[in-house]
């Protein structure tokens, strides 16, 4: 029993110290990212697991030798260092503040994440109490086509929060990620569209073809289909056609970033080139916004097997203007919507200097708000869990949204977003 319980040390030690430094070399990348993902994100749940095994070791004598006791003090290492982790997850109001989200935007109408999805994640799955979800509506069909979508709202009159809805309510656009091949709306986004339900908007789970069926650029083909479609049947979901913020994490933030900067380009509305594609904002999570230039790689993006041979399906070296035509950071523009670019400090995916470029880039040509929040100590889809971290950056997005809202219903242009807090008490929708 003692080897047992170095063993369990040496592992607890390991697998923290990855959370902290996650291997980038292309055999150690997928286990890397995986395990300091669920450590980070889990980290009470794993504190716990950690502890149970640790105690039961020794009490099944794995403290008789010296390996117990060299075990037993790598594993208090090794939780020492996961719970560090819990410490780096409570400044995540700090970051957000810093960035300038408004945080305290209705405090007292706008609910807390709840308690017991942080402490059961599984019940991110369940529609929240006062959510109405309506699954599976076709956006798009075009012979054996179909495309569908997840509608979350308000459950009758009033949501959660009391308020009574009187009129259309702001629209929200979610994009699962999957690097382009795989994901479904059933996945991702959810604990944000049920506390964006709750608080009187209409969220939109899309689904959308994958590689190597799907060639790009018919993923962002089929979004603008949705978009098109939202602007046509909004009123029958009880929300505003005019007004529509879009959102996705990984694949889906760049994807969000692409649907937001080229409303109306005709090149990826094929059949439907007077459609309008416009959105009132843009919230992308751990995205890629550039696929041809080097920077966060030692090579671009775009000069990668998964996407030369699955997704553009075209040699990067031959046809470089391919991969710039994919890359959002090519359509930055001054008449850009707001943007909120969210990005975590650990990722090991898509390092977080992705994110920053972006935003420089952004900022320098937009005339719209650019927010950029680098949560410390967070790995790449951090948001999937609903842990602290997720529950903070969740209420920090709908209240920052619930500004831009604010600002369009008072037919005000889009503002640093802190002035939205002076209006406090006035309802979200009405």
């Amino acid at each position: 029993m003692p080897y047992v319980l170095l063993a369990l040390g040496l592992l607890f030690a390991l697998t923290a110290a990855n959370a902290y430094a996650p291997r980038r070399s292309p055999l150690l990348l997928a286990g890397s990212f995986f395990a300091g993902w669920l450590t980070i994100e889990l980290a009470p749940h794993v504190l716990v697991a950690w502890a149970a095994a640790t105690a039961l070791a020794a009490a099944f004598g794995g403290l008789d030798g010296w390996a117990g006791w060299a075990g037993l003090v790598l594993a208090l290492l090794g939780m020492a260092g996961v719970a560090a982790t819990l410490a780096a997850s409570r400044r995540t109001v700090v970051t957000l503040r810093e960035s300038g989200a408004p945080l305290d935007l209705d405090p007292e109408g706008a609910p807390r994440y709840p308690l017991g999805h942080l402490i059961v994640p599984p019940l991110c799955l369940v529609p929240r109490r006062g959510v109405k979800v309506e699954r599976n509506i076709v956006y798009r069909e075009e012979g054996r086509l179909r495309l569908k979508v997840d509608v979350f709202r308000p459950d009758g009159e009033r949501d959660a929060a009391g308020r009574t809805g009187g009129g259309l309510r702001p629209g929200l656009m979610q994009i699962h990620g999957g690097a382009w091949v795989i994901g479904d709306k059933r996945e991702q986004g959810l604990p944000l569209l049920n506390h964006m339900a709750l608080q009187g908007w209409v969220g939109f789970n899309v689904n959308y073809r994958l590689s190597p069926r799907a060639t790009w650029p018919d993923h962002l083909v089929d979004l603008k289909h949705f978009v098109a479609w939202y602007k046509e049947h909004a009123e029958e979901y009880g929300a505003d056609p005019d007004f529509l913020c879009v959102t996705g994490g990984s694949a889906g933030g760049h994807l969000t970033a692409m649907v937001a900067l080229t409303a109306n380009v005709p090149e990826f509305q094929p059949g439907f080139e007077d459609a309008d594609t416009t959105v009132q904002g843009a919230v992308p999570f751990y995205g890629v916004y550039n696929f041809f230039e080097p920077g966060p790689w030692p090579r671009p993006m775009g000069d990668t097997r998964l996407l030369e041979r699955m997704v553009v399906k075209r040699p990067f070296a031959e046809d470089r203007e391919a991969y710039a035509k994919a890359s959002p950071v090519t359509y930055i523009r001054e008449d850009a919507p707001p943007f909120f670019v969210i990005h975590g400090s650990r990722d090991s995916l898509i390092p977080a200097a992705e994110a920053r470029r972006f935003v420089e880039r952004l900022r320098e040509v937009s005339d719209s708000p650019v927010l950029y929040a680098e949560m410390k100590g967070a790995q790449h889809a951090f948001d999937v869990f609903p842990s602290y971290r997720t529950a903070r950056v969740i209420e920090g997005v709908e209240r920052y949204l619930t500004g831009l809202h604010r600002q369009y219903r008072q037919g005000r242009a889009p503002e640093v977003p802190g002035e939205v807090t002076r209006s406090l008490g006035e309802p979200t929708v009405g």
